[in-house]
């Protein structure tokens, strides 16, 4: 199966983000590159996420640098419900299975395909939130309701966030009010599996 791509433009700073979807034997993997100012420096950051096939996040790297600075991380979810960050175990609560990236929109897509929902239903779907300038992992409560086929009804009520987000069938957000756009001209072709 051929990778699923978008392109998007982040609207609150000068950046972009490049990403793609792929399907792999033992699940998925997101990959990208997003390339923005951060505090007039600028910023390139790889990142890599690996799900089950389940969508529940096992392990992601991100690479790159902030200006001058190298930036190197190692994300882990352990057997044990438990998180990494570079072989340094994090104080998060149990359970959380997804990890959000703070400076891509990718990440929302995890959330988005492992959820599954209905139109009408809604869910909590607190995630393991890598900060970003911060570089540290947090918990991130959020929630999901599915308005119709590509429209959902989120928040993260730690940023006051409130918005209704148009997404692909993939699960990748197209309309990010506020946040992110994808790039018009976008062609995404269907995804098989779940």
């Amino acid at each position: 199966m051929s990778p699923q791509t978008i392109f998007w433009r982040r609207l609150d700073h000068e950046g972009h983000d490049c990403c793609r979807l792929k399907r792999h034997a033992n699940g998925w993997c997101l990959e990208g590159v997003a390339l923005f100012l951060h505090e007039a420096r600028p910023t390139c950051l790889r990142y890599v996420v690996q799900c089950d096939d389940q969508w529940c996040t096992r392990e992601a790297t991100v690479l790159g640098w902030v200006g001058e600075d190298e930036l190197s991380l190692s994300i882990i979810h352990t057997d044990a419900d438990g998180w990494l960050l570079n072989d340094v175990a994090q104080s998060l609560p149990d359970g959380l299975v997804d990890l959000d990236l703070g400076f891509t929109p990718a990440t929302n897509t995890i959330a988005l395909r492992r959820l599954a929902l209905g139109v009408g239903e809604g869910r909590r779907a607190p995630a393991a939130y890598l900060a970003f300038p911060e570089l540290r992992l947090d918990l991130l409560e959020q929630d999901y309701r599915r308005l119709a086929q590509h429209r959902y009804a989120y928040s993260a009520p730690r940023f006051s966030y409130e918005a209704v987000l148009m997404v692909t069938d993939e699960g990748f957000v197209t309309s990010y009010p506020g946040l992110w756009e994808a790039c018009a001209g976008l062609k995404v072709r269907p995804l098989r599996g779940r």
